[in-house]
């Protein structure tokens, strides 16, 4: 993983004491750090907080919740580290997983340690039209055939058949997000009551059952020095349901430089278009795409849902790092976004 923050010593890093963490290394695998712990927070992370961790000789990735604030269902790091334990010896690129610790004393929320995976997660359209078109396109175009490989994999055959109920899932996830929507409330939001029911009244019948990564787009994939994608990471929101719920996020990402919203990948010369990115999922993942109204809606739902949670955290003085004070301004242009999908799709 890339960063270029330094090391910070132990009791210097929110949510990250480092003797602690050495004292429980010790004891649960002795040997596994072979000296004094350092630490450094990874820039970029809205979410699950992600550290690299090394004694002078080894690297790892800690990943922990956030400070407060934090939904009952989310951030399990249990799931995190289950899922990719188990898409290890499939096609689809992980870490390799360590250790996991779910004694909330030793940090102050249960957490794991994975591998130090070399490769950049791509954040923002500067950063890729630095590399130049070509190889922006092999970029994109990794992407999405690793985001097709693991909707191709058979959650029964890795040991996930129990990682999540596939029927009813778009019920629950509409359910979901409301209910961490209410739980991040801070101002009256009229368009997340229209959108929501729009959703609960339009859902349509669900495509075959796979493994939902949950928050898939180019940042929260890893790529190496040769352009191909080290590992997908971030799989806090995985579960087993929809697939198409990962597409349709995918193409929301793709449009938010339409809706204002900095950070819009799809403008960089030679990354693909959202019709090539479609075709391309489809042919590789096998899937009918079909209408995906209704998806984009929910997908717009969630974001706006999840940003209001960053937004309630920054107010409360839960986040770690910087760039949270005007992150609430997208979630009415998403919002709106969702329900005209929503309305497309139903007229």
């Amino acid at each position: 993983m890339s960063d270029s923050n330094p090391a910070a010593p132990a009791g210097d890093l929110p949510g990250l004491d480092l003797t602690r963490l050495a004292d429980w290394l010790a004891t649960t695998r002795p040997g596994f750090a072979a000296g004094a712990l350092s630490g450094r927070l990874i820039a970029g992370g809205r979410s699950n907080l992600t550290y690299v961790v090394g004694d002078g000789v080894s690297e790892w990735i800690l990943r922990r919740p956030p400070l407060g604030h934090v939904l009952a269902t989310a951030h399990d790091m249990g799931r995190e580290f289950r899922v990719m334990s188990a898409l290890a010896d499939t096609a689809v690129p992980v870490p390799r997983t360590y250790l996991l610790c779910t004694d909330a004393e030793i940090l102050g929320a249960p957490f794991y340690l994975m591998e130090n995976v070399a490769g950049v997660p791509y954040r923002a359209p500067a950063e890729l039209e630095a590399v130049g078109p070509e190889r922006t396109r092999v970029i994109a175009e990794g992407m999405v055939d690793a985001l097709a490989e693991l909707h191709r994999v058979d959650p029964e055959a890795v040991g996930l058949g129990d990682f999540g109920r596939a029927k009813g899932f778009l019920e629950r996830q509409v359910r979901r997000w409301k209910k961490q929507l209410d739980a991040s409330y801070t101002r009256d939001l009229p368009a997340a009551e229209e959108l929501h029911a729009l959703l609960a009244a339009h859902q349509p019948e669900q495509s075959p059952d796979g493994i939902v990564h949950g928050d898939y787009r180019l940042d929260n994939v890893l790529v190496d020095a040769q352009d191909r994608v080290a590992a997908v990471v971030d799989w806090e929101m995985a579960t087993i349901g929809d697939p198409l719920t990962d597409v349709a996020l995918l193409v929301l990402y793709q449009r938010l430089g339409d809706l204002g919203v900095p950070g819009d990948m799809s403008s960089v010369p030679g990354y693909l278009t959202e019709s090539e990115t479609l075709d391309r999922y489809a042919d590789r993942s096998g899937r009918d795409l079909g209408n995906l109204g209704f998806y984009l809606g929910l997908a717009a739902f969630k974001l706006a849902a999840i940003l209001e949670g960053i937004h309630y955290r920054y107010l409360h003085g839960q986040t770690v790092g910087s760039g949270f004070d005007s992150i609430w301004d997208a979630v009415e242009p998403l919002l709106r976004a969702g329900i005209d999908a929503v309305r497309e799709t139903n007229r």
